[in-house]
């Protein structure tokens, strides 16, 4: 098979499954991960293909946001771990904010029933989890709900964000990277986002590494803004350098039985 030809084949690949990754690639046409990568670069600069970390997605996905059900299902092993590791940054009596995301609204699953908190969320299936939380006092920030992500935003989520301060936020990202920050795809609710990140004494964003080096329209903090990015071993070593580099210490937590991985801080708590 020709270049050329195999550069049709995976951007129809990519279009129709959203994503590729190269040592699927790989194995798939029989050429070594190095051609792979190639054929990514020469889709990249003809605009067709987006590279991320460990593959690329189409170029015309890059502002698309996936519904809750879609992101859901997507790393939800690799998800799984960090709400996981994120529960020892929990304060043992204080308030955190929780957004709007599918690995935090893991975290808020996770929690506890001797835990004792203060939540603040203006995530809708954030709250109806703790509703019953026998140890929660639950604080639901009201507003416009935007429909694909069950999350208030707009005036009345900015106003109840400026009034408070929290211990914690355990916020999530539609993408992240050392040089383009912390960004997702919809102005209104990387206003809520950034009111939030305002809000907390201590920032930990909860994101896999499906979405490092994904930049989407609306950036709404930089790493400096950051405590401490909890995310897989999917990350390499090289990527969370950089971050931590950018002021933001990295945890990379492994499949279950190996050690967590830290950057730019001591070990992990």
């Amino acid at each position: 098979m020709y270049a050329q030809e195999r550069q049709q084949e995976i951007l129809k690949l990519a279009r129709e499954g959203g994503r590729v990754d190269v040592l699927s690639l790989s194995d798939t046409f029989q050429v070594t991960a190095e051609t792979i990568r190639r054929d990514l670069k020469a889709l990249d600069r003809a605009g067709l293909l987006r590279r991320v970390h460990g593959g690329a997605i189409p170029a015309e996905r890059l502002d698309f946001e996936p519904d809750l059900a879609q992101r859901e299902g997507t790393a939800a092993e690799q998800k799984d771990r960090i709400a996981r590791a994120a529960l020892s940054e929990l304060p043992s009596d204080g308030s955190v904010i929780l957004d709007a995301g599918t690995t935090v609204a893991r975290l808020a699953a996770s929690l506890p029933l001797e835990s004792e908190l203060t939540v603040v969320t203006h995530s809708l299936p954030t709250a109806a989890r703790l509703a019953d939380h026998p140890g929660i006092q639950l604080h639901l920030v009201g507003g416009r709900v935007r429909h694909r992500t069950r999350a208030a935003v707009d005036a009345w989520a900015l106003r109840a964000y400026a009034e408070i301060r929290a211990d914690v936020l355990f916020v999530a990202a539609n993408g992240f990277s050392a040089e383009g920050g912390l960004t997702t795809p919809d102005l209104a609710e990387a206003a809520v986002k950034r009111a939030a990140v305002a809000a907390a004494r201590r920032v930990v964003l909860l994101a896999d590494s499906t979405k490092h080096r994904q930049e989407h329209f609306a950036r709404f903090a930089h790493f400096g803004d950051v405590d401490l990015l909890i995310t897989d071993t999917g990350l390499s070593p090289l990527d969370a350098a950089a971050i931590a580099r950018a002021g933001t210490q990295v945890l990379r937590v492994p499949p279950d039985g190996l050690r967590p991985e830290t950057a730019g801080g001591g070990a992990p708590a």
